[in-house]
C-alpha cells in the first residue's frame, strides 16, 4: 500500500471511530431526556389521594409515557402528559410557582396545561381522571 492509500484508509478509521465515540457519548443524553416507551403501560393508575397534597405534584408513568397528576392550591385536580410538546422532553413541576418547566429549552406551561412562555407549539396533554373512593383513577 503507498502512502496515499495508507493515509486514506487511515482517515477513514478515524471517521468511523469519531462518529461511533460521538454516537456513544450521546445516546445516554437522548435517553435521559427522551419519554420512556413501554414500560408502567398500564391501561389505568390509581392513586390514593392522600398523596397527593396541595400545591403539589406526583409524576407516574401511564400508557408507556411520563404523567403527571397536580393538586392547585385551591384543591383542584389536574392530570396531563409529562412530555413537553416541543421536542418530548419531560416537564418538571415549580412548586412555588405553581407551573410546569421544561428543562430542555425552558418552555413553561401554566397549572391548566397551557403554555406560557418559551418554544412549545401547543399545551399538555389532558388525561382523563376520576376521583372516588379517596382515589384518583387516570385512564
Amino acid at each position: 500500500m503507498d502512502n496515499e492509500g495508507r493515509r486514506r484508509f487511515l482517515g477513514i478509521c478515524l471517521g468511523a471511530l469519531a462518529t461511533a465515540g460521538a454516537a456513544a457519548a450521546a445516546w445516554p443524553v437522548l435517553r435521559f431526556l427522551s419519554p420512556r416507551a413501554g414500560a408502567g403501560s398500564a391501561a389505568k393508575v390509581t392513586i390514593p389521594e392522600k398523596e397527593l397534597p396541595e400545591g403539589e405534584a406526583k409524576f407516574f408513568e401511564f400508557a408507556g409515557a411520563s404523567a403527571v397528576l397536580i393538586r392547585k392550591r385551591d384543591g383542584e385536580v389536574a392530570a396531563y402528559s409529562a412530555v413537553c410538546t416541543h421536542l418530548g422532553c419531560i416537564v418538571q413541576w415549580q412548586k412555588d410557582r405553581q407551573e410546569f418547566l421544561c428543562p430542555c429549552h425552558a418552555g413553561r406551561f401554566s397549572s391548566a396545561g397551557e403554555v406560557l412562555g418559551g418554544p412549545p407549539p401547543k399545551p399538555l396533554v389532558r388525561l382523563p381522571f376520576t376521583v372516588a373512593g379517596g382515589n384518583i383513577t387516570v385512564g
